[in-house]
């Protein structure tokens, strides 16, 4: 798949610098500072503002934020992703726009559940992600003497981000 789209030269390389910092920071703290979100959300701003107008920028910096705030916050809400990732995303799609970051927040979930997978699969805990996939899904399973929803664990998601949004950058064409 091709993705057409317009990354004026000054965003792709200022949102690889973010994410790449974010997925490092991630790696090593288990977060995401929140004070690199909102230099990214500033930097997205101003950059918007100054590639488009005030007006017409400050529209596509809020619509893109608010696209990758909206494709996240249902990770977040069933406690599947954690706050620092959900901003993260709502920061990148200031940047690129709510179209592209769509596609970043496909990529990254492929990316993040293939990880997911190989990394239960190598614990041996598959079992476990069916049986709690089968809770989530079937509400009614929840009640009580229900068993409940066991963590198989969790990885840095900041990784998953960059590299979904590096390769729907690198796959975009200018």
């Amino acid at each position: 798949m091709l993705i057409t789209a317009n990354v004026p030269p000054p965003i792709a390389p200022c949102v690889i610098a973010f994410v790449i910092a974010a997925a490092s920071t991630d790696i090593q703290c288990r977060r995401i500072p929140n004070v690199l979100v909102g230099a990214g959300l500033l930097g997205a701003l101003f950059v918007q503002c100054w590639l488009k107008g005030i007006g017409a920028g400050a529209i596509a910096w809020m619509t893109g934020a608010v696209a990758g705030l909206a494709l996240f916050l249902p990770f977040y809400l069933v406690r599947g992703m954690a706050a620092g990732d959900v901003k993260l995303l709502a920061m990148v799609g200031a940047w690129i726009g709510a179209s592209l970051v769509f596609y970043a927040a496909l990529a990254t979930c492929v990316i993040g559940g293939i990880w997911m997978l190989a990394r239960t699969a190598r614990r041996h805990q598959l079992r476990r992600v069916w049986a709690n996939l089968r809770i989530i899904a079937h509400p009614a399973l929840r009640g009580a003497g229900a068993a409940s929803i066991e963590s198989v664990g969790s990885v840095p998601y900041g990784v998953a981000i960059a590299a979904g949004t590096v390769g729907v950058l690198l796959t975009a064409t200018v």
